[in-house]
């Protein structure tokens, strides 16, 4: 069986492969129901509209991007595994060049959408000129450089490839391969064909290793040279000091949400706030037991999984993330740069209530839509809002972001200031306190940090 993060990046990529598709669709449905080549100008409706296709892009893409860019580093993984990380990885750059060129192709020559394709939405973190930005990179030497080194290793070893399609879970990605492997190609060997010659030399001496090295450090290299500095430092390890850790968990409970950050990750910036992300922390087996959930319709089928999750972390959360909501380590969460918890002030019937309810989403795909009106995709925040929206009176105002309504994870938190719904318990932010703060130490850290990106 893969490691679990291989699993995770493989759910993911499979997931955006076929979302990709569907993004693509709707682009062209909303190009031949606008007016805008006649007009010249986009319209309310008609910009509301590409304004959310366009975030769902930008999340997809930069989920895509953390997928390459995590494969920086091929000493520390054993040799039978670099010909499943190249899948991924390479079926991920698959996707990513298709989208950027598939833009391209549509919109390139129609000056009214491409200057909407360069608006910056601030509120979701998207800068200005990121259209102009990732069409320079396909055309960049160096690039392209690095794509071929990853189009050799695929050509030489398509039958090793071919292989590993019989694993369920990679089966798509090796279709992936399939159907855009010839687009790549298309692009390394015809149109930049002459400015690799001029520049063999030069690149080849910076790169001195085997050809699945080359190849995995060259797609890590393409998604950095389609993002800025701005978006992510290579090698940063989102973790919470040990003494934090322990203090957390003798104050978590059952029902609790756990809000955290990682600094430098991309998709920090495609998510409202300093807080980006939201889990729903679900205790270890012997309090789920107590709470008389095992029994429940929705967990047991799941029990078995949940104990064997991690034996090193008994206890569990329900998290989604950009492979899935899945039942996940507490260690998840806890991958973080700063972290704060709140508490449903609810009673513990209606806490195990909304726990045994949040686990009916569980497997579910995630929801780079970040649209609340729908139940079968669903983002972080989300999995709280319809594991509790409703018990015990709880009610979660949504807010309407780039014509979405939506509820940020930061809105949990202020809800928790409010005290309506919710309590805040403890935070912790490194750059405030070296330590993690309750009580009124704790919100007042916490309106800070909030009113920091109003």
């Amino acid at each position: 069986m893969l490691p679990d993060a291989l699993q995770a990046h493989a759910r993911t990529v499979t997931h955006l492969a076929v979302y990709f598709e569907e993004l693509k669709q709707s682009a062209l449905r909303l190009r031949d129901q606008f007016n805008v080549r006649e007009r010249g100008f986009f319209s309310p409706s008609e910009d509301e509209a590409a304004r959310q296709l366009l975030i769902s892009y930008w999340m997809a893409r930069s989920a895509l991007f953390e997928v390459v860019i995590t494969y920086r580093d091929t000493e520390d993984v054993p040799p039978s595994l670099r010909p499943t990380r190249f899948l991924i990885g390479y079926a991920a750059a698959l996707l990513l060049v298709d989208a950027a060129r598939f833009l391209r192709e549509n919109y390139h020559n129609q000056p009214a959408i491409r200057a909407k394709l360069n608006e910056p939405e601030p509120h979701f973190g998207i800068p200005p000129e990121s259209y102009d930005t990732v069409q320079r990179s396909l055309t960049s030497p160096v690039h392209v450089w690095h794509l071929y080194h990853a189009v050799r290793y695929h050509e030489e070893h398509a039958d090793e490839l071919w292989s590993l399609a019989s694993d369920p879970l990679l089966t798509p990605l090796v279709e992936v391969l399939d159907r855009l492997g010839p687009r790549l190609q298309v692009s390394v060997y015809e149109v930049a064909k002459a400015r690799i010659r001029a520049r063999t030399r030069q690149l080849s001496n910076a790169v001195r290793r085997n050809l699945i090295d080359r190849a995995l450090y060259g797609l890590q290299k393409v998604a950095c040279l389609m993002v800025t500095d701005r978006f992510t430092r290579l090698g940063h390890q989102p973790a919470l000091p040990a003494s934090v850790v322990e203090e957390l968990r003798t104050l978590l409970q059952p029902g609790d949400v756990i809000v955290n950050r990682k600094e430098f990750a991309l998709t920090n910036y495609f998510l409202p706030g300093y807080w980006p992300h939201a889990a729903l922390y679900l205790g270890d087996s012997r309090e789920l037991e107590r709470m008389g959930l095992r029994e429940h319709h929705e967990l047991k089928p799941r029990w078995r999984r949940l104990l064997e999750l991690d034996p090193h972390e008994p206890r569990r959360v329900l998290e989604a993330m950009r492979d899935g909501v899945w039942l996940r380590s507490l260690g998840s969460p806890f991958r973080a740069d700063a972290i704060a918890v709140v508490r449903p002030m609810l009673a513990p019937d209606d806490i195990a209530q909304a726990i045994g309810r949040g686990m009916l989403h569980e497997g579910k795909a995630y929801d780079f839509d970040f649209d609340f009106t729908r139940s079968d995709r669903l983002v972080c925040s989300e999995v709280v809002y319809r594991s509790y929206q409703g018990i015990g009176g709880m009610e979660f105002p949504l807010t309407r972001r780039a014509g979405r309504l939506t509820l940020a994870a930061e809105d949990l938190l202020r809800l928790s200031l409010a005290r309506s719904g919710f309590e805040p318990l403890a935070v912790y932010i490194p750059s405030r306190a070296d330590q993690v703060l309750r009580g009124h130490d704790a919100e007042s850290v916490l309106a800070g940090s909030l009113a920091a990106t109003t």
